[in-house]
């Protein structure tokens, strides 16, 4: 039933006609400042440019403290060339392919697809008494509109179990 839920919210937000908002995700969040870590890591990824370009997105966006919380290291080790299969997988599990904004959530535990290819390609979003949660991180800012999709700022980075 909550799949259903979520699966008529997911239709909704196709079918509901674009505003125009100041730019799209990478320019929002270049522009919001604190999102400095998560866009260098997109650019390392390659990625840069879907985020610029793709449509109906949600980003759960970790800021610059979230990267920063990592164990020592383990950004300056994901940006390495020879590691852009698991930083693209770590990004990718970040992003959903299609714009649900925190009205359109509905209340209990779901499983979302994201654009994660192979391996954990679902994050749990659980959504109780007014808080929302994506596989354990909590969401500290939601709706921040992009011309291209939605941003939701999360207070840490998400890993997928493989």
């Amino acid at each position: 039933m909550r799949k259903a839920i979520l699966g008529a919210a997911l239709a909704m937000s196709v079918i509901a006609a674009p505003a125009a908002y100041a730019g799209n995700i990478v320019e929002t969040a270049q522009e919001a400042g604190i999102f400095n870590t998560l866009i260098a890591a997109a650019s390392a990824a390659g990625l840069a440019g879907a985020l610029s370009d793709g449509e109906n997105l949600t980003v759960f966006a970790p800021t610059d403290e979230a990267f920063a919380a990592l164990p020592a290291g383990t950004v300056e080790t994901l940006l390495k060339p020879e590691n852009k299969q698991q930083l693209i997988d770590i990004l990718s599990y970040h992003v959903l392919p299609t714009k649900i904004t925190s009205a359109e959530l509905p209340a209990g535990t779901n499983d979302v697809a994201t654009l994660k290819k192979g391996g954990d390609e679902t994050v749990t979003v659980s959504v109780m008494g007014g808080k929302v949660m994506v596989d354990g991180a909590t969401v500290i800012s939601a709706d921040v509109m992009a011309d291209n999709g939605v941003i939701h700022v999360i207070d840490k980075v998400i890993l997928p179990s493989d």
